[in-house]
């Protein structure tokens, strides 16, 4: 019998979260938070993305990409599609008809833990697409099972439906639910900072740091 596990869709996330989450560069959280990135061989297909959306999780096997074809129907506005391939290389389970369905439904963004194909449709649909590169082996409707809106792996971290996916250039973080608005208003005053010191040391004085480094080792700006 072909097992199948399916648990109920995840509450969406709030409209003002995720405004204040687009503000937010993966790579600020980065700067004072270590867990939850994605293996930085997930990589965008498309350039200048920055999405956020919480996580609708899929679990397939292999060849099959049955179950993926199902969550399709399922997917609401603000949805982001995490696929967990089991350990697959290749097959791919997402081209451009998932591509043109994802979209119609409202969702985000998706993120595979293997390759995907079709990459000249994904790049015309303009859908936020991360994975690990392309393949011309693709996926069918074999029946074989899978799990939605369980936990999953992908690019190496633990995903569970619910979650809040963060995914720009830099690469892909995954924020607890009841952390996000907190994790987001740190990175937004890291950001303002960084920017106001910028901005505040004039060519060709010395920065903060340089001079911290200057006194260390006995020397003078």
């Amino acid at each position: 019998m072909t097992d199948y596990r399916i648990n109920p869709m995840p509450e969406p996330l709030s409209p003002e979260l995720i405004q204040k989450l687009r503000l937010v560069q993966t790579a600020s959280v980065g700067h004072f938070r270590q867990w939850g990135f994605m293996d930085r061989r997930i990589r965008p297909l498309l350039r200048g993305k920055r999405v956020a959306g919480v996580a609708v999780t899929v679990a397939i096997p292999g060849p099959d990409s049955t179950l993926l074809g199902h969550a399709l129907g399922l997917l609401r506005p603000g949805d982001f599609v995490v696929v967990d391939r089991l350990g697959d290389d290749r097959y791919a389970c997402w081209g451009g008809g998932v591509t043109a369905s994802a979209k119609a439904a409202g969702a985000v963004g998706a993120i595979v833990d293997g390759p995907c194909t079709d990459l000249l449709e994904i790049e015309e649909a303009d859908f936020p697409m991360w994975c690990r590169g392309l393949s011309s082996i693709t996926a069918g409707w074999y029946n074989l099972g899978g799990t939605m809106n369980h936990p999953v792996a992908c690019g190496n971290v633990p995903v569970l439906a619910g979650d809040v996916i963060l995914a720009d250039e830099e690469g892909v973080v995954i924020l607890p639910r009841e952390e996000a608005n907190e994790i987001a208003d740190s990175a937004i005053a890291l950001q303002d900072l960084e920017k106001a010191t910028r901005l505040e040391t004039p060519a060709g004085e010395t920065s903060e740091a340089t001079q911290m480094v200057l006194e260390a080792i006995g020397q003078k700006s």
